[in-house]
């Protein structure tokens, strides 16, 4: 297989492409006296780039923690990633700086603040209480690594465990180091000869929070009393701990082990353990001990008033049982369930009634994370039935391998895809309601509809709805039940051409007018879709093969047919170069044994039920040629006012009529030119530059391939060509004659030769040499004449050239709007129409093509083509070049679209230096030039999107899906539309102790940790353990606190809160100071009064 060159994708990644607009004045052309005379509405003003939301599943989850009184649930990840998530709609991604692992995370529950411990040993804390949380305070361990935090509720000292076996304590308000040590060496006992290794856990006692339990990974569990600076118990187990967890009445507790064991411990008999259960391990005869399992990472022991407590354990299955899927298992009583998961478990958490530990816990619900889900089990239900995930976590369900955006769609769209998508609901969910439910959603400030559609490797389509910032899965289709599958390996046709995904989606075409889709697939495949709401069985799938040649026209076929000359106006189709077909081709190979006329996958030739929604029209297919395989498919366009379709590759270019089922135009590249052909190419046979059968389908190798990444950008292989071409002046290389592949296509009505005095319908072609050529489309009259009469295609040459492979084209009016293709509106196809409906379809044209309709036919267009270097402005019928602009010199663009923004329309740019840009039109002035992100990798490059209304996207890592925006109005409407996290919630009351318990001491001891922790008590911590850095804050309250009263005031809490005193101490100096503080001014006092009640973490 040819490597891709990753050198020259990343070329240029850091070039400045600021150069290129600097110069730009100079290289607008004046073509005799100016054409347009059109007035520009969109200023620099308008525009203004930032992140808006992350949707997705967190890619390389690693922690996991929950607010029980907030309900909301936080996920940490392997790059340093934060995402919360409340009730449905509520989302918000954040970033540590560092990027480093998060391996840990505590909330403060119900006070909107929440640590996050990293792998590079830091600490921070996230203020909540802001639409977009922000990091407080921050502490950076020096000498120790962090292993395992605890924070008790209600309390504001962290325990920090690290490798080493010390526990360190942390003041979460000033987030400064107790001088309270427990040292591992005080902690075991002193005849102990080795040392007990790291910290695996911590938690106090729930009856009593002086006594702390701490857990080392050799075996050893302490408990520790807090104010006797000593250890009261020693528990020894010659098995490695993972886990441990409380009974809530503090009289016994339970470990996990690296043997597959639990091992259940009464507090005050450390000898030996109470109960020691093997959950998979197999009972052997004779009372031998069972065989040894897997470790279980993980335990929970949650008790319940009415019945037995629920024991929950991830890991833990017997080493026979190799292929099992991981496994959630749930004891209960004398039942066991063992929960299969897809993924294997990173963490899981109970969900309770209470967030008190000394409290019946009465668990509802588990909270499973795992390596590619998020997955809800209900524990009040026989059977553990999940819940139905409302989070759009299943973009990844099958790796993305192309994605398209299209905002302020037809209204109608979103219900038609949600009916019928709705059928395909899955059954046998939890009736309960989801039970993270935490936070408010955001004010609706955009009201127009957005939709996304991802194709995926494995040849299925999803739908999503993406208005107003949230992400909603909608429809999914799925491309691969037209095709026969192979059962396995030995079984699959020697015609494939990619070993893996061969249904992958690599383009779509979508006209939401008319509601008509069409895919091209990486096996050199295109489906073309209707949608209806009508179920119907189709007896024959309607299909086509085509070869797609790359000869010269005298070279005879190996079937000994000529192949006709190019097609002149009178002719329909090339009937000899084509295999039409309605049943799979039978011709395998030619009579020389090449395989020939084959194609890569074998349709199916059984009845297909098609349910509602989107109903195949027609599948076509490239065949192998002499032995040469398909190429990709580079471009694809469909226009349902012609009914016809369009692709092309680096063989040539094909035209499909779908409503007669034919094949109009079959070209090799070079035949396009006819006779004038820039290069002065010579035509000639594939076989001399024979490919391997896979070339340019597989992705690129990025160092180590992520199998995400499999499927390839569609226009990748040819890219990596183009993007040495466009550097080169020589182009007259055999290697790069034969590869100029088609790059876009765009079917419009417009003038296509100077003469002309009346647009007419045309498809403008542009190929990775940067030429643009035209083909004249003669389409018969509507009705049953458009069935019965040719449509007649006739190629009319090049009407210009420019620097780079060309990605995008369009055509503006004589007032500057923009003219969308020609589209029928949709209509139901599979409802037979009464006979007044026949007279209208008779009579419907296709939607008219200009806002502006009252144009009259002398008037002008302008042809707008946007290159990977360059971007013109062509005035028609004249063909004058009007404006051009040198987008970038030392990079390429990756992404244009001509799209509308604030009641105008630009050009948007996305170039592989990370560089987004914007210009206006006609005029190609540089409207925002924004260092964003580099080029780093191919999906970026495949999956970034521009949209209309300023909305932009692109797949940031395999599971996710970031979107942006340019407009500078959706910028400030952003703190609106975002959801809030934190919502004020009354903390449950605490269990009642009783009368005996009260009257006797039993019940939960308290303890005041300030008199144990606080600097008065413990001194202070070495300064070089620890550095505490000071957040960046993003205190939205506090903005204005910078300077004067409000900032002495801020200051003065800091000062206050770094002395360690009480909350309640601080509430009343706080307020004092306020109050003192009157005579300032006015402002002064009355932003102190906004601030006199709130706590530290509010600031």
């Amino acid at each position: 297989m040819r490597k891709f060159n990753i050198r020259k994708v990343l070329d240029g990644l850091t070039a400045v492409s600021s150069a290129a607009s600097a110069s730009s004045a100079s290289q607008q052309q004046q073509a005799g006296n100016r054409e347009s005379d059109i007035q520009e509405t969109l200023q620099s003003e308008h525009f203004q780039l930032c992140k808006t939301v992350r949707h997705g599943f967190p890619y390389q989850p690693s922690a996991l923690a929950f607010d029980p009184v907030q309900k909301i649930l936080a996920i940490g990840t392997q790059t340093g990633a934060l995402r919360l998530f409340g009730r449905p709609g509520v989302e918000c991604y954040c970033q540590h700086d560092s990027g480093a692992a998060v391996i840990q995370l505590q909330f403060l529950i119900n006070e909107g603040a929440l640590v996050s411990a990293l792998a590079d040993d830091t600490l921070h804390l996230w203020n909540l209480r802001q639409k977009r949380p922000a990091i407080l305070h921050s502490l950076k361990f020096n000498r120790e690594r962090i292993t395992f935090c605890h924070l008790p509720f209600q309390s504001k000292w962290l325990y920090v465990g690290t490798e080493r076996g010390n526990i360190h304590i942390v003041n979460v308000e000033s987030f400064t180091l107790s001088g309270y040590v427990i040292m591992w060496n005080k902690a075991i006992e002193l005849s102990s000869k080795s040392h007990p290794g790291p910290i695996v856990h911590i938690s106090d006692n729930p009856m009593d929070e002086g006594k702390l339990l701490i857990g080392f990974e050799s075996g050893t569990v302490v408990l520790w009393d807090l104010k006797s600076k000593k250890a009261d118990y020693r528990y020894t187990h010659d098995e490695a701990i993972h886990s441990v967890a409380w009974h809530h009445e503090g009289k016994q507790f339970i470990c996990s082990h690296s043997d597959g064991t639990l091992t259940i411990w009464n507090v005050k008999s450390p000898t030996k353990p109470f109960q020691t259960i093997t959950p998979h391990g197999k009972q052997l005869k004779d009372g031998k001990k069972p065989e040894p399992c897997k470790p279980i990472l993980k335990v929970e022991y949650k008790t319940t008033r009415a019945g037995e407590p629920f024991i929950i354990l991830s890991g833990g299955l017997s080493y026979d049982t190799v292929g099992r899927r991981p496994c959630l298992t749930v004891m209960h009583g004398k039942s066991t369930a063992v929960l299969e998961m897809d993924y294997s478990i990173v963490d899981f958490l109970t969900l309770c009634e209470t967030p008190y530990p000394n409290d019946f816990q009465e668990p509802y619900a588990v909270v499973v994370l795992l390596e590619k889900d998020l997955v809800l089990i209900d524990l009040a239900q026989n059977g553990y039935p999940i819940f139905e995930n409302p989070y759009p976590l299943t973009i990844h369900e099958s790796p993305v391998t192309c994605c398209e955006y299209f905002a302020d769609c037809p209204v109608d769209l979103i219900p038609a895809l949600y009916s019928v998508g709705a059928r395909q609901k899955r059954q046998g969910y939890s009736k309960k309601e989801w039970p993270i439910s935490g936070g408010n959603w955001g004010l609706i400030t955009q009201s127009y509809p957005e939709i996304i559609i991802t194709g995926h490797a494995d040849g299925s389509i999803k739908f999503w709805d993406a208005s107003a910032i949230t992400l909603q899965v909608l429809y999914k289709l799925k491309t691969a039940k037209v095709f026969e599958k192979s059962r396995n390996k030995d079984d699959r046709p020697n015609t494939d051409i990619v070993d893996e995904d061969p249904y992958a989606i690599q383009i779509i075409s979508w006209c939401p007018e008319s509601r008509m889709l069409c895919v091209a697939g990486v096996s050199a495949h295109v489906i073309i879709y209707r949608f209806s709401k009508q179920e119907v069985t189709t007896e024959v799938i309607p299909m086509l093969e085509v070869r797609l040649l790359y000869e010269i026209n005298d070279i005879e076929t190996p079937d000994g047919e000529q192949i006709p000359p190019l097609p002149t106006p009178g002719t329909s189709s090339n009937p000899q170069s084509i295999v039409p077909q309605s049943h799979p081709s039978t011709s395998s190979s030619s009579s020389d044994g090449l395989r020939d006329n084959v194609p890569c996958l074998k349709v199916k030739n059984s009845p297909l039920k098609q349910s509602p929604g989107y109903q195949i029209e027609l599948v076509i297919q490239l065949v192998w040629v002499s032995g040469e395989p398909p190429q990709q498919i580079t471009s694809l366009a469909v226009n349902s006012a012609y009914g016809l379709v369009v692709f092309g590759n680096c063989n040539g270019i094909a035209m499909v009529d779908y409503l007669q089922k034919t094949v109009l135009l079959n070209l090799g590249t070079i035949e396009l030119y006819g006779s004038n052909d820039p290069y002065r190419r010579e035509p000639r046979s594939p076989r001399k530059t024979r490919q391997p059968s896979g070339a340019g389908l597989c992705d690129i190798n990025e160092g180590t391939v992520a199998p995400e990444d499999r499927c390839k950008s569609p226009t990748s292989d040819v890219k990596d060509n183009s993007f040495s071409r466009s550097r080169s002046s020589s182009v007259t290389s055999i290697d790069k004659e034969s590869r100029e592949a088609i790059s876009a296509l765009h079917f419009c009505e417009t003038f296509t030769r100077k003469a002309d005095t009346s647009p007419s319908p045309c498809l403008w072609v542009g190929t990775t040499l940067g030429t643009v050529l035209v083909i004249v489309l003669n389409l018969p009259p509507g009705g049953e004449q458009r069935l019965l009469q040719p449509v007649i295609v006739s190629p009319s040459g090049t009407i210009l050239r420019l620097k780079g492979a060309i990605l995008r084209m369009a055509f503006l009016d004589t007032t500057g709007s923009l003219v969308p293709p020609a589209h029928e509106p949709w209509r139901e196809h599979n409802v037979p129409e009464d006979k007044d409906e026949k007279d209208k379809s008779k009579k419907r044209r296709p939607v008219s093509v200009s806002p502006s309709s009252s144009q009259e036919i002398s008037e002008n267009q302008y042809a707008v083509i946007c290159s990977e270097k360059q971007a013109k402005v062509i005035s028609l019928p004249s063909q004058n070049c009007i404006y051009k602009h040198n987008i970038t010199e030392t990079s390429f663009v990756l992404r244009g679209d001509i799209v509308s923004l604030s009641n105008s329309i630009c050009l948007a740019c996305f170039c592989a230096n990370g560089h987004i840009m914007a210009f206006s039109l006609p005029s190609l002035r540089p409207l925002l030039d924004v260092y964003y992100l580099p080029l780093t990798n191919m999906r970026i490059a495949r999956t970034f999107c521009f949209t209309n209304n300023g909305q932009a996207l692109y797949l940031v890592s395999p599971t996710e899906i970031q979107r942006l925006t340019y407009s500078q109005e959706t910028c400030e409407n952003l703190q609106e539309m975002l959801g809030e996290l934190f919502t004020p919630v009354e903390t449950p009351e605490a269990p009642n102790r009783g009368f005996f318990k009260g009257l006797f001491g039993g019940g939960a001891q308290s303890l005041d940790r300030e008199e144990l922790f606080g600097e008065s008590a413990s001194g202070k911590a070495s300064r070089s353990l620890a550095q505490h850095i000071p957040g960046p804050g993003g205190i939205e309250g506090v903005k204005g606190a910078a300077s004067g009263v409000v900032g002495e005031l801020a200051r003065a809490r800091l000062a206050l809160d770094e002395r360690g005193q009480k909350l309640g101490e601080l509430e009343e100096k706080t307020a004092a100071m306020l109050y003192s503080a009157d005579s300032f001014s006015k402002h002064a006092h009355e932003m102190m009064l906004k601030y006199k009640d709130k706590k530290w973490y509010q600031f």
